[in-house]
């Protein structure tokens, strides 16, 4: 199946949509993400990376009670504190100069400024980010969906479970590629305006992963899930 290509491609398309419509009915507005400022969504980009949202979370408070939680803040911790700070969320020995080379490449190229950044299209902006240390094509649209408000979708293993068990993609879910899946989502919602489509990424990735954490886990627990309906479309 080669997506948002050929017939196969356009009723996978139309049936992610129709997954998101699904979802919203039965779960209702979610208000990702669980962040209070873009900084805060962009640390939390960084730091959930192989971990639960609860330690995230004790990481940031770390970041908060130690006045560090600004891009001020951050640029004057020292790698090492930093990652005392961000020591709850795992990985700290990685995360933490990644995180500093986050705000260097603010610095260095939009004046330590967030706004700035956000301006840079999305593209660019993008490769700007893959190239940085710590970060995957996931870490980089959550960034620029959440943060900066870039129509960009977001894949993750949720989406790559729900696409593989309704058969929305071929292969099994652990060998379906990240692109592969942001490309079906974009087909998804090719017809929305790009405000709209902002919008509607931001919600359906947060949509997905309450359906996932609901019913699409290793096991799937597909009774009462909103999508049931959907597999008896499978191909």
């Amino acid at each position: 199946m080669k997506t948002g290509s050929g017939r196969a491609g356009q009723q996978a398309a139309r049936r992610l949509r129709r997954m998101h419509d699904l979802l919203a009915a039965a779960y209702g507005p979610q208000h990702w993400w669980p962040a209070a400022t873009p900084l805060e969504m962009i640390l939390g980009a960084y730091l959930t990376q192989n971990t639960a949202w609860k330690a995230v979370e004790r990481s940031l408070e770390n970041l908060r009670r130690a006045e560090a939680l600004t891009v001020e803040g951050i640029r004057a911790l020292s790698v090492d504190a930093l990652r005392v700070l961000i020591q709850p969320s795992g990985f700290y020995q990685r995360k933490a100069p990644s995180i500093k080379a986050f705000v260097a490449l603010l610095d260095a190229e939009f004046s330590g400024s967030l706004e700035a950044m956000a301006q840079m299209p999305s593209e660019a902006l993008r490769a700007k980010l893959l190239a940085l240390p710590g970060v995957g094509p996931e870490t980089a649209d959550a960034i620029l969906l959440y943060a900066l408000g870039h129509a960009v979708p977001m894949a993750d293993e949720y989406l790559r479970r729900i696409a593989t068990r309704h058969g929305l993609v071929e292969g099994e879910a652990k060998i379906v590629r990240y692109e592969h899946l942001a490309a079906l989502t974009r087909a998804a919602f090719a017809e929305d305006s790009a405000a709209r489509r902002t919008i509607l990424y931001n919600e359906f990735h947060a949509l997905t992963v309450a359906v996932g954490k609901a019913h699409c886990g290793r096991t799937a627990r597909c009774e009462g899930c909103p999508l049931e309906c959907d597999l008896a479309l499978r191909s």
